[in-house]
């Protein structure tokens, strides 16, 4: 039985990993937290998210005894604390939280080489199957084709575009042996002049109660390709990191991807 801790268990993400570790075979809850402030402290998790009591009280932090995998879905900074608490314990980590400086990643990357650890921008199986897709069609289509990353989110996310998004234009430019990092544009205003084919554009939504959508356009003379992925529930992203976190209880340490957990590498 794989123990899991949950960080941020009263929010909405924490929230969908309660109903799902009820629900799913071979995993149990064993710790969940909140913030100091939270009214949600002392309450059982379970009946936080409107299912029967489970018998976790949620507290501000983790007895490393209680858990094997931690999945964390909350902020950069809660995030790296969590990690470094895994890191001093000895526990793995199963990371869906984005928005990370290049100074977070390297630490996330150090760790692994201590901890084992999950890290990717989206844990929903459909969007690990978009990114396979994406290399393929990026591979056939992108030299010809001007390409185009479409985001949208609640209105409540922090960071734009999303960690999704960015991973899409990742696999995109690494497909066509370009750099991201010189090739994306983040947004048009004015007069900007006729399109350079070699940049990957982005635009992003932030509105309502949209939990994710992700769209992918390779456009050309006479025809456009579209791969788009929408989420209807934050269910979709729990059950991939549960499911990440039973997968990563049997590995040693590492960095892995959701690609490795579903075998897609």
């Amino acid at each position: 039985m794989v123990k899991i801790a949950i960080p941020g268990a009263a929010g909405r993400m924490g929230q969908a990993l309660v109903r799902t570790c009820q629900a799913t075979s071979g995993v149990e809850i064993g710790a969940a937290t909140e913030h100091p402030d939270s009214k949600a402290i002392g309450r059982d998790c379970g009946e936080i998210a409107a299912i029967d009591a489970v018998g976790v009280s949620i507290g501000t932090s983790s007895d490393p005894q209680c858990f094997d995998v931690l999945i964390d879905f909350t902020r950069p900074q809660p995030a790296m604390n969590h990690l470094d608490f895994c890191l001093q314990h000895n526990r793995a980590m199963v990371i869906g939280t984005t928005g990370f400086s290049s100074e977070e990643k390297e630490r996330i990357t150090a760790a692994a080489r201590q901890i084992p650890i999950v890290f990717a921008p989206n844990m929903s199986v459909g969007v690990n199957l978009c990114f396979k897709l994406l290399a393929t069609a990026a591979a056939v289509l992108g030299d010809s084709a001007d390409i185009e990353i479409i985001e949208a989110h609640h209105r409540h996310k922090v960071d734009a575009p999303s960690g999704t998004a960015l991973g899409m234009g990742e696999v995109v430019a690494n497909s066509l042996g370009r750099n991201l990092h010189e090739c994306a544009i983040y947004g048009r205003e004015g007069h900007t002049g006729e399109r350079d084919r070699a940049t990957i554009g982005f635009s992003t939504i932030r509105a309502g109660d949209i939990v994710g959508e992700h769209t992918v356009m390779f456009a050309s003379e006479g025809e456009r390709v579209e791969i788009t992925h929408k989420a209807s529930s934050r269910a979709t992203f729990a059950n991939g990191a549960v499911r990440a976190a039973k997968w990563l209880a049997e590995q040693g340490p590492g960095l892995y991807s959701m690609q490795d957990v579903l075998g897609l590498d």
